[in-house]
């Protein structure tokens, strides 16, 4: 299939990208017809940003999100993306307010003020946390500040770099260690409500240790959820614990709006490169987020330089690329989803040359060696074989992870009888979760699978397919590998 006509794939049979693709939920896709169209097209998990609106709003996503999943008849996950601590600025004399470079501006205490030298923050103890020299980000980057003086009430600061702010805007202070925990009061009703909703992943934002990604973790065992946790690195301290932080997640993200402003700018490529290798030495999956093709907020086509960040992402390693504001309220989400999906298969004939990940750490994310060597064993054979499906029955997911961190060419099917395994399936690259399969015999599973995949096209006569599965109940249940050829 060539890549403009891969976003007409309507199964998950006829699916021919390997990288994931997250979209954001937002009023220019909030529609069970919307969603199940970009379902369609190609998107494996919806994100929910609770920075932004009410419970309310949430859950009428979610059940949208859910209906288009039944609509499209295929499994989709679901993200719910805690909002963190973010600190915005507060309100401003006339809602804005013009920083030249040299100038002088205050911060004060509240959260408004009517003085037009003066800024607030909703963050209450930024003026006891911050130190003679700090630097402080205002507006994603846009405004920059260095601390002069500090009184009891009041923080000096130098404009370094000009602009103009407004109210709620964000405010980043790299290098500054805060007191702030990841988990607001906030994000803890949020995450409660989310592993009620049973939810597939739950990310956390302003991760530094991990600690944090452990009470998280600790909340959602409470409530008696599996939802995958995803980790989002945006913090300088994140990158000081990154390895730590890692291993404790079951999931990535790369946040690049906040870490493109906490870190030097210039960094960002070598930082996201380091994240991904980390990722896929510990058989974690990662996904690449933030700005990827942002110019199709308003254009039909993204910009070269955004088409080439979506492709070195994938040539990094990442599992799965995210659209934020291009889905949510952008004028052409479909045509999106179709630009990444078309952008995936040009580069991923690529990636295997690219792949330069360390040996993966199977036991780090709980797969044993068994099934580690056997999921590496079914990748080597279908290789070897030159076969055009390869089938992973799981229970748990961990062979399906473990076969997606081989990153072979040969595409995967995933199947499960548990249907929220099955979303949790939609962030592994490479593993396509079809729904309905018979998977406690494997001649029932076997006649599925080549009864569907003749149909669609995806197989042939002569064709091999190779098995993972399983074989014996409790204690003496084994992974098994077969072949079989199409007749």
């Amino acid at each position: 299939m060539s890549p403009a006509s891969a976003a007409t794939a309507s199964s998950p049979w006829s699916r021919t990208s390997q990288t994931k693709i997250v979209a954001t939920v937002g009023p220019a896709s909030a529609t069970v017809d919307k969603l199940a169209a970009l379902i369609r097209e190609g998107v494996d998990v919806f994100r929910i940003n609770t920075a932004h609106g009410d419970r309310e709003g949430h859950a009428n996503y979610l059940a949208l999100v859910r209906e288009a999943e039944k609509k499209a008849g295929q499994p989709v996950g679901v993200l719910v993306d805690l909002g963190g601590p973010k600190m915005r600025l507060g309100f401003l004399p006339g809602g804005a307010l013009t920083c030249n470079q040299g100038d002088t501006v205050r911060f004060v205490r509240g959260e408004v003020t009517t003085n037009p030298a003066e800024l607030v923050c909703t963050y209450p103890t930024l003026i006891e946390e911050l130190h003679v020299g700090d630097r402080v980000m205002l507006a994603d980057g846009v405004v920059a500040l260095q601390v002069a003086r500090i009184e009891a009430n009041e923080v000096e600061c130098t404009v370094l770099q000009g602009g103009t702010v407004r109210d709620k805007q964000g405010v980043n202070l790299p290098g500054v260690k805060l007191s702030v925990a990841s988990l607001s009061d906030r994000d803890r009703a949020t995450a409660e409500w989310a592993a009620g909703a049973e939810v597939d992943f739950l990310s956390l934002s302003f991760v530094r240790r991990a600690e944090d990604v452990l009470e998280l973790r600790q909340l959602v065992h409470q409530a008696a959820s599996e939802v995958q946790i995803v980790a989002k690195i945006e913090k300088p301290e994140a990158l000081s614990n990154l390895e730590g932080i890692i291993a404790v997640a079951d999931a990535v993200m790369v946040a690049r709006g906040d870490l493109g402003v906490e870190v030097d700018i210039a960094e960002m490529a070598v930082i996201q490169k380091r994240i991904v290798k980390v990722c896929r030495a510990l058989h974690k999956p990662v996904i690449i987020a933030t700005q990827m093709l942002d110019s199709m907020h308003h254009s039909r086509l993204p910009t070269r330089a955004e088409a080439t960040d979506v492709a070195n992402a994938i040539l990094d390693g990442a599992d799965a690329c995210m659209l934020s504001g291009e889905t949510a309220v952008g004028e052409y989400p479909v045509e999106s989803v179709q630009m990444m999906t078309r952008i995936a298969l040009a580069t991923e004939p690529l990636a295997r040359e690219f792949d330069r990940a360390p040996k993966a750490v199977g036991r780090i994310a709980g797969i044993t060696r068994v099934t580690e060597a056997t999921a590496q064993g079914t990748v080597r054979l279908a290789e070897d074989l030159d076969a055009k499906l390869i089938v992973v029955a799981t229970t748990s997911g961990r062979a399906a992870l473990a076969v997606s961190q081989h990153r072979s060419r040969i595409p995967a099917i995933g199947v499960s009888p548990f249907p929220a395994l099955l979303r949790r399936l939609c962030l592994y690259r490479g593993v396509i979760p079809v729904p309905d399969a018979p998977t406690n015999d494997l001649l029932s599973l076997r006649d599925f699978v080549v009864k569907n995949a003749v149909e669609t096209g995806m197989l042939k006569r002569g064709d091999r397919i190779v098995f993972l599965s399983w074989t014996g109940k409790g204690a003496s249940r084994h992974n098994q590998i077969s072949v079989h050829e199409v007749e």
